[in-house]
């Protein structure tokens, strides 16, 4: 079934993309922005370890809890007054965490900007969906929110490397200042407020829900990948899990639900969004190593490894667009299989990666998974975006985007865990009997670089050495992971997503379409 095209945006609306991409671009720039910031917080707040660890994850985790309760808010008040609202919200957390005088302030205006972020997120996705009635350029406005969604992640350690050899540490978050306050002044001139047809009341107590479902569950996952498993973490992705359960049987029940179960089990959207969970599994679970292996195993500065981990962009810069035009031509399922199938190439490359490689070597590989994957996920939000109501999208965008913040902590713990088990294997193989402090040597590469700077020279050469060795074969087997997950993830969007078009996606669901869904996820 062919598309049949809508009228075609001009220039005051991609101007008006280009203006609601930079609050995408800070947004999800905060996740990373404070990873060079924290020593100079710490030597300026003092927090405690924990304190520190929240000051870090606090932003995220409110992000993640918050999309659907603020994707659903938007389709009710408008998502241009959420937009702006968010903007208020974002800017004024941002000073206030600029000039905060204790840890406990820091962490509750972290809180703020992942309230804020919640609420522009979903918002500038949905509204590409009001803003681009044609199709084809709807295909490349979502390119673009792509494009600068996963970049941001990646250029937040070097702009707050940038910013920190010249000013203090609260310079990495009045970098949003300028951002917010175009956004003020220019959207209401560029952006049409989009329709409140969302109807009934807003489910607080469905909000209450979702909030502790994805809470507890990341939380969970999270600390299961940061400390291994331990009872605390499991008891709270269990909890999640049942308050997930809780808020499904709660939805069902309303007839004006925040979320429409009913699309969810439409292969137009379900699948994309697993597909897009599959996506980021193996994207965060894979840059922790990337990251570790620049600055750990090469000996980079952490400027200078951020620098270069900008170098896989080029891949997602030459594959984005080339998949987006492939669609245009083929079936898009094909296209999607076909950057999964090329991410798992990359990976498979990543498996031959040693201590001693190259630095190209690595940055190569890099590019073909990053860029394998961005186009898959490009037409994966394309798909899902056109198969969702416009009076649904800031739901249907919040439920797309959870899904990736979901599959992102799962792919830390699995991945992370599978690598940290080869490390810890071959380690208890390697150290030589006796060594002091073997026990933090055999736990990460980070351990062992501080234990081998009290060690005579040669021990000390043997002990890095066997951990180099150690953490890259790690990675390799975690590559291998990954690229086993993109294979599937290829063989699943060619054989359940082959056939849909937007104007297929748009037609109603069918019973079929759900049963199909629901055994596949």
């Amino acid at each position: 079934m062919e598309n049949t095209p809508g009228p075609r945006a001009g220039r005051k609306e991609w101007t008006a993309l280009a203006v609601l991409m930079l609050p995408l671009l800070l947004v999800s720039m905060d996740v990373s922005v404070l990873y060079f910031a924290i020593p100079f917080v710490s030597q300026d707040l003092e927090p405690s370890a924990t304190q520190q660890l929240w000051i870090l994850d606090m932003y995220g985790f409110v992000l993640a809890g918050l999309l659907i309760v603020m994707g659903s808010l938007g389709d009710r008040i408008g998502r241009r007054r959420l937009v702006l609202a968010g903007a208020v919200v974002f800017g004024a957390a941002s000073v206030a965490a600029a000039y905060a005088h204790s840890a406990e302030v820091l962490i509750a205006v972290r809180a703020l900007l992942g309230l804020g972020g919640a609420a522009l997120m979903p918002s500038t996705l949905a509204l590409i969906r009001s803003l681009f009635h044609d199709a084809k350029q709807r295909g490349k406005a979502v390119t673009i929110w792509t494009g600068v969604m996963t970049t941001g992640i990646s250029l937040g350690p070097v702009v707050s490397g940038l910013l920190l050899e010249h000013f203090w540490w609260g310079s990495v978050f009045l970098i949003n200042l300028p951002a917010m306050v175009l956004l003020l002044v220019l959207v209401p001139f560029l952006v049409p407020e989009t329709a409140t047809t969302a109807r009934g009341r807003f489910d607080l107590s469905g909000a209450v829900l979702s909030l502790g479902a994805l809470l507890a569950v990341i939380y969970g996952i999270k600390e299961w990948a940061r400390h291994g498993y331990e009872p605390l973490p499991a008891i709270c992705v269990a909890v999640g899990l049942a308050l997930g359960a809780v808020f499904v049987r709660r939805e069902r029940r309303l007839a004006h639900p925040m979320i429409d179960l009913a699309l969810i089990g439409r292969r137009a959207f379900g699948g994309p969004v697993l597909a897009n969970l599959l996506a980021m599994f193996a994207t965060v679970g894979m840059a922790v190593f990337f990251t570790q292996y620049l600055q750990s195993v090469l000996g980079q500065s952490p400027l200078t490894a951020a620098l270069w981990s900008l170098v896989p962009a080029a891949g997602v810069a030459l594959m984005a667009p080339t998949g987006a035009a492939l669609a245009q031509r083929i079936d898009r399922a094909h296209v999607m299989g076909g950057g999964f199938l090329v991410a798992a190439c990359g990976f498979l490359w990543m498996t031959q990666l040693r201590a001693d490689s190259p630095l190209w070597f690595a940055l190569v590989g890099a590019a073909v998974y990053a860029g394998g994957l961005v186009a898959a996920m490009t037409l994966a939000n394309e798909l899902a975006l056109g198969a969702a109501p416009p009076e649904g999208a800031g739901s249907a965008a919040a439920v797309l985007e959870s899904g990736q913040e979901l599959g992102g902590a799962l792919g830390m713990a699995v991945l992370g865990s599978v690598g940290a088990a080869v490390y810890s294997r071959d380690m208890a193989d390697a150290l030589p009997a006796g060594l002091p402090h073997a026990d933090a040597v055999r736990e990460t590469l980070g351990g062992a670089a501080a234990v081998a700077g009290e060690l005579p020279a040669a021990t000390a050469d043997a002990v890095l050495t066997a951990a180099r060795d150690a953490f890259t074969h790690g990675l390799g087997v975690a590559a291998v992971g990954a690229a086993a997950v993109m294979a599937g993830a290829g063989v699943f969007s060619i054989g359940f997503l082959r056939g849909l078009s937007e104007r297929a996606s748009s037609a109603p669901s069918s019973p079929d379409d759900s049963r199909q869904t629901a055994s596949a996820c």
